[in-house]
């Protein structure tokens, strides 16, 4: 619309993947220079009234294995873990036995104070109140998040995580027994 920015200056990959051509534009708009869209990531339904209804972020939602997950959920379980003040689960591409695979990474920043907590301890509270699918493959302990000009997170700049530890093999307890 007329509205929309031209883009971001100077930064031509950011622009080129977030303002995109309009495949519902009409004559009429495309006349008036209405030929982009701008990908917020957020996630909407027009309502039969007219009306939009917010669903949510379309970068927060992904599909691994065949499961939706809402990584929101994880960041939220992670975070309740004592000890832990902030957290950020990611989707990461690694190399496997059978290809490429997707796999969650947890990174997290401790309370201050806090001198280490074990990774074993981590995986068995989420284990506790996430579904085996959800607890992430790799876990990265941050002194701090890096965060934009803007003062939001930067998860770009969070490292790769170091897959070949046990990890990948963690299966949270099922029974009391196992515990």
């Amino acid at each position: 619309g007329a509205g929309l920015a031209r883009g971001y200056l100077n930064l031509l990959d950011l622009t080129s993947e977030r303002f995109i051509s309009n495949p519902f534009a009409t004559e009429q708009d495309l006349l008036k220079g209405y030929d982009r869209l701008y990908k917020t990531g957020d996630l909407v339904r027009w309502l039969a009234d007219g009306n939009l209804e917010y669903l949510g972020r379309n970068d927060d939602q992904v599909k691994i294995r065949g499961y939706r997950i809402e990584l929101g959920e994880i960041e939220h379980a992670l975070s309740g873990i004592e000890g832990i003040s902030q957290s950020c689960v990611l989707v990461k591409e690694r190399e496997s036995l059978s290809g490429v695979v997707k796999s969650l990474v947890g990174y997290y920043v401790l309370d201050q104070g806090e001198v280490v907590l074990e990774e074993s301890l981590i995986l068995e509270e989420l284990g506790a109140v996430l579904p085996e699918y959800m607890v992430p493959g790799a876990l990265v302990v941050m002194d701090s998040f890096p965060l934009t000009i803007n003062g939001k997170l930067d998860k770009r700049s969070l490292p790769d995580p170091d897959f070949s530890g046990s990890m990948e093999a963690y299966m949270a307890p099922r029974t009391e027994l196992e515990i």
